[in-house]
Formats: C-alpha cells, sequence, structure tokens
C-alpha cells in the first residue's frame, strides 16, 4: 500500500487534518513524506498505529501538548500519566456540575421580568489602581461607581491616555438608566466610541509605537449585570465558595492553549503571554464579548487587569476575595499581593459586591 494523502489518514486515525497538521508541529506525528513544493502531507500506513493513541487521548480532551508528554514515556508511566489526567478531569466536572445553572445563563439571556427579585438589590463597591514596583508611570485605570465598575490595561507610550479615554466613554452609563432590551446594544456602541477615542489619541501621538488598551467592564441594571471584555484583564466571580473565570483572554497564548498546543504550565511562563489578539488599538480587533448575568444575593465579582492575575497565584487571589469581607481591605490586600510578589506591572482591581437593600 502506498501513502496515504492527509485526508485518508485522517479518516483512518480518527484524527481531524486540523489535529494532524498541529500534531505535525509537535513533532508528535510526522508526517512520512512532505511534498517540497505544495507543502501537502502524506502518511505510511503503518503510522495508523502510532496516531491512534492519539486519537484516544484526544477523545478523553488531553490537549496534544500533554500527549505528547505521554506518548514519550513507557507504558506504565503513560498509564498512571493518563489516570492522572483524568482524575482532574472529574474532579473539575464535580466543581462545575453545582455551577450548571450559571453557565446556561452565560448562554442565553433571560428577562429579569421573567425572574422577579423578592428583594431589591445593590452593590457595594471598592476600585484600586497602583503603578507597582518597576514601571514609573501607571497605565491602568480602575473605577467602580454605583452602576459601572471597569478595569483598563493601557499599552505603548500613550497607553496611559488611551485606558482613561476608554472607561472615560463608559461613565456616563454611571448615571444614566438603559433599558434592559437594548444594554448590550448601549455596550456596544459604547465601545465603538471607546475605539474612536483610542485611535485619536493614537493618531496625535508623536510617537510611532502602537497604544491601545485592553477594556474589562460590567454595567449593573438593578438585577443583573453586563459584562463587556476586550484584551487580557479579567472578571472573575465568586459564588456560593467557588471561584472561577468568567472572561476570556484575547492573547496569542491563549489561542495556543486552546488549540491545545501548550500545556498550562507552558503557557504560564510563555514569552509571549502578553501579545493580545483582540484589543482597543489602531488595526487591531476591537471585537468585544458581550453577555448578561443573572445575579444572585451573596455574589463577589473582581475584575482585574494582568499586573495582579499574572503575578499573584488563583488560589492566593481567591483567599483574599474569600475571607475578605470589605471590599475596600480587598482590592488593597490584592495589589499588596502583587506587589509583594515583585509588582513588575501595574496592578488594578475592582470588587463589588451583590447585597439586599435594606
Amino acid at each position: 500500500m502506498g501513502l496515504l494523502t492527509i485526508g485518508a489518514f485522517a479518516k483512518a486515525s480518527r484524527l481531524s487534518p486540523k489535529a494532524l497538521r498541529l500534531s505535525d508541529e509537535l513533532g508528535l506525528l510526522t508526517p512520512a513524506h512532505v511534498d517540497p513544493v505544495t507543502g501537502y502531507r502524506r502518511y505510511a500506513p503503518e503510522q495508523l498505529d502510532q496516531a491512534r493513541p492519539v486519537a484516544w487521548l484526544r477523545r478523553l480532551g488531553m490537549p496534544l501538548a500533554r500527549i505528547q508528554r505521554v506518548c514519550g514515556l513507557d507504558t506504565g508511566a503513560a498509564a498512571e500519566a493518563v489516570r492522572a489526567f483524568w482524575e482532574q478531569v472529574e474532579a473539575d466536572t464535580a466543581v462545575r456540575r453545582d455551577l450548571a445553572t450559571f453557565l446556561i445563563d452565560h448562554l442565553t439571556w433571560k428577562d429579569p421580568a421573567m425572574a422577579p427579585i423578592t428583594s431589591p438589590l445593590g452593590i457595594r463597591y471598592a476600585a484600586l489602581s497602583d503603578a507597582g514596583l518597576v514601571r514609573e508611570d501607571n497605565q491602568d485605570i480602575a473605577y467602580a461607581g454605583s452602576r459601572l465598575l471597569a478595569v483598563a490595561d493601557g499599552f505603548g507610550r500613550s497607553g496611559a491616555p488611551a485606558s482613561a479615554a476608554a472607561v472615560d466613554v463608559l461613565k456616563h452609563l454611571d448615571s444614566g438608566s438603559v433599558p434592559a432590551g437594548d444594554l448590550l446594544n448601549v455596550l456596544e456602541d459604547a465601545i465603538e466610541q471607546a475605539k474612536q477615542a483610542v485611535h485619536g489619541i493614537a493618531a496625535t501621538s508623536s510617537s510611532s509605537e502602537e497604544c491601545g488598551t485592553t477594556l474589562t467592564a460590567m454595567l449593573w441594571t438593578g438585577s443583573q449585570l453586563a459584562l463587556v471584555h476586550i484584551g487580557d484583564s479579567r472578571a472573575h466571580l465568586l459564588r456560593g465558595g467557588e471561584f472561577f473565570q468568567i472572561t476570556h483572554d484575547h492573547t496569542v497564548v491563549q489561542s495556543m492553549l486552546d488549540d491545545g498546543r501548550i500545556s498550562p504550565e507552558e503557557a504560564a511562563s510563555h514569552p509571549q503571554r502578553a501579545l493580545l489578539i483582540r484589543a482597543l488599538a489602531e488595526g487591531a480587533d476591537a471585537t468585544p464579548d458581550l453577555r448578561l448575568h443573572d445575579v444572585q444575593p451573596g455574589d463577589r465579582y473582581l475584575l482585574c487587569s494582568d499586573g495582579l492575575s499574572t503575578v499573584v497565584p488563583v488560589e492566593d487571589v481567591r483567599q483574599v476575595v474569600t475571607t475578605v469581607s470589605d471590599p475596600e481591605q480587598a482590592v488593597r490586600r490584592l495589589v499588596n499581593l502583587a506587589n509583594r510578589a515583585g509588582g513588575p506591572d501595574n496592578i488594578s482591581c475592582v470588587i463589588a459586591d451583590v447585597v439586599e437593600l435594606q
């Protein structure tokens, strides 16, 4: 039997052409022949025995980078690695099972009138931004008001005015009233205005260096929080004792992680971990993530720049968010943790508690 085309090999191995290409990039499953002109890959039939374990592990949800390590182990060690991976999957599933209703709310919009709240709710909030211990200037903005919560992380020589301009565009929402049905449209329009404001700053800057900002913000309606997110600042939720991230980083490294090309451990130390694929910047993809979140009394939200999330371990952040009840004290504690870890970047935190109004 001759060499198989990538399509035929994909069908026989139960691996998609994309997975085969990624496996080739990782050196996990190298084609028997690559055409020097077209780059077209062909595989030997005997490579199916090598491909099938990869396909089985992919069905378990194991990232390719981890599969590469497992396939390099002897039989006993590989079996133990698969067992450890599956134990972690089951542990993660057990945690997420209790949050299934909340995750469904992420994907579906609910009319507040369909789920009336017995007691009126409000938010108790605090914001703090700090330059850190290394950088001379603070290009972050942290803002918290009765309706608006926001964190922006500027970059480039004009990063500070860029982040300030993005948040300033949203501040008018802090005092106005927006109908629930128009909320996401209003936020989308505000992001477009923020993008234009940042572009204007870039156009008048004397520096040729690119400037822009991330933006993660939440708008309180009285029964819901609307989230708008672009970049690698983050939003987290503490609910029922569980603490989890509710935004997805728009970075090159996160994209590689999603594709299974690197492991979480490799992502944490990757040299390109700060490289954004979405941001409010000239020439960048500025498409925001927009969602509505139904809230519950006792919910606590944390918004932060990467000056906290890339320096302080998530378990340390969780401990502060869980145990320090006063929002002002909590944001100060988080900033102190980042500075105690070296404070290599600007640090911004916003905490908001959903409380029943008396």
